[in-house]
């Protein structure tokens, strides 16, 4: 098998909120999580100014790959995440905010957040008491340390343990 390609992670988490923050009007909005379809792909390109190649991601059937959506809103995408079920943990492969989401006129705060919420709901689902792994990039590993309570491992590894993965569901996942 060949060696896995590990993307270094750089999103920003901007605030961690109940749900998604429209930043003009300030107001909530609940959202899903729900697993990304073909369909979708035709909107995720770098064309349409997404910096990933998603449609890599969607091919690996080693890999799940996710979109983050308003409740009753499911075709426009706040972002995306690919996770791949290991042995004893969730890892992310890839994070990434919609376009419209990124930068100082962002439309919503707190995509990234619900997104690596997202992926330790799933690590307590598989039974792996929310431990989540994924590689950073060096110069936001502070970052990742303090904004999800991440534990920098080595090298480039950090790791959300199962008390910060506990906060991280409960604040986005009421259920």
């Amino acid at each position: 098998m060949a060696n896995k390609i590990q993307i270094e992670q750089n999103f920003i988490i901007d605030k961690l909120t109940d749900s998604i923050l429209n930043t003009i009007s300030g107001d909530s909005f609940q959202t899903e999580v729900s697993r990304l379809s073909s369909v979708d792909l035709k909107n995720v390109s770098k064309k349409n100014k997404w910096n990933f190649d998603w449609k890599v991601e969607f091919k690996d059937l080693q890999k799940e790959v996710y979109k983050l959506t308003i409740i009753n809103n499911s075709s426009i995408i706040q972002g995306l995440l690919s996770i791949t079920v290991e042995q004893d943990h969730i890892y992310m492969n890839l994070l990434e905010s919609s376009p419209f989401n990124i930068g100082k006129d962002k439309l919503y705060e707190g995509v990234a957040g619900n997104l690596v919420a997202y992926a330790c709901k799933v690590s307590f689902q598989k039974g792996f008491e929310g431990f989540v792994a994924f590689t950073a990039k060096t110069n936001l590993i502070k970052h990742y340390e303090e904004n999800l309570g991440a534990y920098h491992f080595k090298n480039q590894r950090m790791i959300i343990e199962t008390e910060s993965a506990k906060k991280l569901v409960t604040k986005y996942f009421k259920s």
